[in-house]
């Protein structure tokens, strides 16, 4: 150890731990040169490597073979450098050494490479490789589950789902095989094929929690709730204190708008005090969706990071305002700090929805006239039309949704949003027809288009086409306008039994919702 060698090596570290990985490599390298240390070599192949630099990490990793030969870790990293040559030949030949002399068990080996060579941008270099070194491995499962792993990562998904076919003959209940096909089958679009494949392998495994966990989260994928609810069901008795089970249940029972059972969910995720923070804020969720205003508050409040932060302090202005201290609630707003346009869009809105429930409809125009001048922005546009529809300024509302669709034509919000308002508020219906069906054609199964097509159906005085529209919308959704809408068809039809009972089932649900009150004091003086 040398003066000189001492303070390349220092200057190396100080540099590095600087990120200036330029002045490392270039010490470290010179370093392996002059010293011909093995472990100096290591280090300086490393730093390249991590820098990226593969010149130098090619000359070290070289020096680094020739002085410790038995090292698989120096062939790892010329083999990878070879293949980034495209030299198919060189990189065989180091191939071959890690699979002849590392300490693994040969599908280990096949893991090892196949990792290494998942990264690597030239995919043809890379399959004519992994080709030839699976010529001598065709029956064994887990190298081939290797070789189907790089090949998705590839996209080489067809050639992936008739490796993992060959590997589930061999081995039919592996259970990595199993959900890497069913994976490869839903990212070909065939999710009805995944599902049914899946079924059929729970018959023969039907006690396999993680086989059956991959069943709901697919169910999930697929929308079908009620489905994947089942599922979740049978897990959370199996295993009471699972926290990705109490979640995805919480969650589904939130969606469909069943608070009891979803609060016991959260209740007990909170409880155990593993993702308690998402937790606490979907109880917040529910604790304002009853009207609670003080618990929503308190669990709003007990949230002071995570992914909900933002989302839950912006809730939180919003139960100040509903307090009566809409200034407070303003300054809360003026207090939390936008990491990002879409928070600060958030902000905006949120501001501006406060004052527009409040009813101070031109200071909320003012937020929204002030936050626009500085260019063209869909969300704060499409928040102005809504309050402009509060304002009966339907000359703005339709401005500024027409803006929204002369950018963006298949903006299906907006489509709604302008066919619904057309529709409500004046007899321009074949217009309002016209915007919603292009939202329909975008959106087919979204409850609130069907909703506004079942409604300008009705004006229309096609009462029998509204009724299966309003009766898919409340399929999808149990909303109290959408039942307010559907009652009202079914009375204008004549169908007043039918009426009563919609109205009644929403009734017991939001028995507080205005428009629901409405249009039955409309109909039943």
């Amino acid at each position: 150890m040398t003066g000189d060698i001492l303070y390349k090596l220092l200057v190396a570290e100080i540099a590095g731990q600087r990120g200036q990985l330029d002045i490392s490599v270039a010490n470290y390298l010179d370093l392996a040169k002059t010293t011909r240390d093995p472990e100096i070599a290591s280090r300086a192949t490393r730093i390249a490597v991590y820098a990226r630099q593969d010149q130098a990490a090619f000359e070290a990793a070289k020096i680094w073979v020739e002085l410790d030969p038995e090292n698989t870790d120096a062939h790892q990293v010329l083999a990878v450098m070879a293949v980034r040559d495209g030299d198919l030949e060189t990189a065989m030949l180091h191939f071959d050494f890690i699979l002849k002399n590392s300490e693994e068990v040969i599908d280990q080996k096949l893991w090892i490479i196949a990792n290494l060579l998942s990264k690597e941008q030239d995919q043809e270099v890379v399959k004519k490789v992994l080709e030839r070194l699976m010529q001598d491995h065709q029956d064994n499962p887990e190298s081939l589950y290797a070789y189907a792993h790089v090949m998705s990562k590839l996209n080489e998904d067809e050639k992936a789902r008739e490796i993992l076919e060959r590997v589930l003959k061999i081995v039919p209940d592996n259970l990595n095989a199993t959900i890497s096909y069913v994976a490869i089958l839903q990212k070909q679009g065939n999710s009805a094929e995944a599902i049914s494949w899946l079924e059929k392998a729970l018959k023969k495994s039907d006690n396999n929690f993680n086989l059956r966990l991959f069943y709901a989260r697919l169910l999930t994928d697929e929308k079908r709730f009620d489905d994947a609810r089942r599922q979740f069901e049978i897990l959370v008795a199996e295993a009471p204190n699972n926290v990705d089970v109490l979640y995805a249940l919480g969650l589904l029972y939130l969606q469909a708008n069943r608070l009891e059972e979803s609060e016991i969910y959260f209740q007990r995720l909170s409880d155990l005090g593993e993702n308690a923070e998402e937790a606490n804020y979907y109880l917040g969720r529910i604790a304002e969706e009853r009207g609670e205003i003080e618990k929503a508050t308190s669990w709003y409040e007990s949230i002071q990071h995570g992914n909900n932060y933002f989302d839950a302090q912006v809730r939180l202005a919003f139960l100040i305002a509903k307090a009566g201290r809409l200034e407070d609630a303003r300054t809360h707003l003026l207090g939390l700090r936008a990491e990002n346009p879409v928070q600060q869009n958030l902000l905006t809105q949120a501001e501006g929805e406060i004052l527009m429930e409040g009813k101070r409809y031109d200071d909320a125009l003012t937020v929204y006239n002030n936050a626009l001048e500085s260019g063209y922005n869909p969300d704060l546009l499409y928040a102005r039309a809504m309050l402009a529809e509060k304002m009966d300024r339907l000359d703005i509302l339709e401005e500024d949704l027409n803006a929204i669709i002369a950018q963006d034509p298949d903006n299906a919000m907006a489509l709604n949003a302008l066919g619904y308002t057309l529709t409500d508020r004046t007899d321009r219906y074949a217009e309002a027809y016209d915007f919603i069906k292009r939202a329909l054609d975008l959106k087919p199964n979204d409850f609130y288009i069907l909703d506004s097509m079942g409604w300008v159906l009705y004006r229309m005085g096609r009462l029998d086409e509204a009724i299966v529209y309003l009766n898919r919308a409340l399929q999808e959704r149990r909303d109290p306008e959408i039942a307010a809408h559907l009652g009202e068809v079914l009375w204008v039809k004549g169908d007043k039994a039918a009426a009563r009972e919609i109205w009644d089932t929403a009734l017991k649900e939001t028995p507080k919702d205005t428009k629901l009150l409405d249009v039955i004091k409309r109909f039943i003086p």
